[in-house]
């Protein structure tokens, strides 16, 4: 098996398992991929997910191989799913990628599709794939300057050179930084800790957070405001009660 799935109470864990190739995926791991991650958005049970790659590496990007092997026309349709894996997918739920050594060509654009990045001390972002005429197709080209904005995405896209993971976390590209080692750990944790919140009101403030890349600012706030009805109806009440309480005083997290 390429890729390996996990459940950590309501945090389904994804791991990448090539470790001969540094977790390239080729494309039966991208399929495996796809069928992961549109599992853990049909399942209830399931609020956040954790992709990381086993053998120290996060993923190195597509096999190479694969495409020198069996041609573009097998495995590459434009307009279809992303060689990657889901990186055409909109999930409703978050998923966080466990950053060890290298996340680079397909790989970073793999992280990239994730809504955090735990980075170990370890990790490698880059846009190897320059040096190939290998070209960023799995959302690389949109999520970068979205993500670190247009000038850092360009120094990245046109040298491609190696990110470390203190530069990266410097630009927004890494989230949290951990030592070596303890990427996956610290991704469970953060998911745990996400999975507590009241789930409706954050995934749909996370989809509104999406959803106004492509509007005018009035219509994204009209979709801001019509989106959140529901969750004002079905949680906030509750919400606002436990805090009259006595619940969550002076900014704390536990027991909420």
């Amino acid at each position: 098996m390429t890729v390996h799935i996990g459940n950590d109470g309501p945090v389904r864990i994804v791991e990448i398992d090539r470790p001969e190739v540094r977790n390239a995926v080729n494309p039966e791991t991208a399929a495996r991929l796809r069928t992961a991650f549109l599992e853990f958005d049909q399942d209830e049970d399931s609020r956040v997910a954790v992709l990381t790659g086993r053998g120290g590496h996060f993923c190195a990007g597509y096999d190479l191989k694969s495409l020198s092997d069996q041609g573009l026309d097998e495995i590459y349709e434009p307009e279809g799913d992303g060689p990657m894996g889901p990186t055409r997918f909109n999930l409703s739920k978050p998923v966080i990628a466990a950053v060890e050594g290298y996340a680079v060509a397909g790989g970073i654009e793999l992280a990239a599709w994730c809504d955090m990045r735990v980075a170990s001390e370890t990790a490698i972002f880059g846009v190897f794939c320059r040096r190939w005429g290998v070209p960023l197709i799995d959302g690389g080209t949109i999520r970068l300057p979205r993500m670190v904005g247009m000038s850092r995405a360009m120094d990245m896209i046109l040298t491609g050179r190696p990110v470390a993971a203190e530069e990266a976390h410097g630009w927004g590209l890494a989230n949290r930084l951990v030592p070596a080692g303890e990427a996956l750990a610290a991704s469970v944790e953060l998911a745990n800790d996400m999975a507590l919140f009241p789930q409706l009101c954050m995934n749909t403030d996370r989809a509104s957070a999406y959803h106004q890349w492509d509007q005018p600012l009035e219509d994204a706030l009209k979709f801001e405001g019509v989106e959140g009805l529901k969750p004002l109806q079905e949680e906030a009440v509750s919400g606002a009660t436990r805090f009259a309480e006595g619940k969550g005083r002076a900014g704390a997290f536990d027991d909420i």
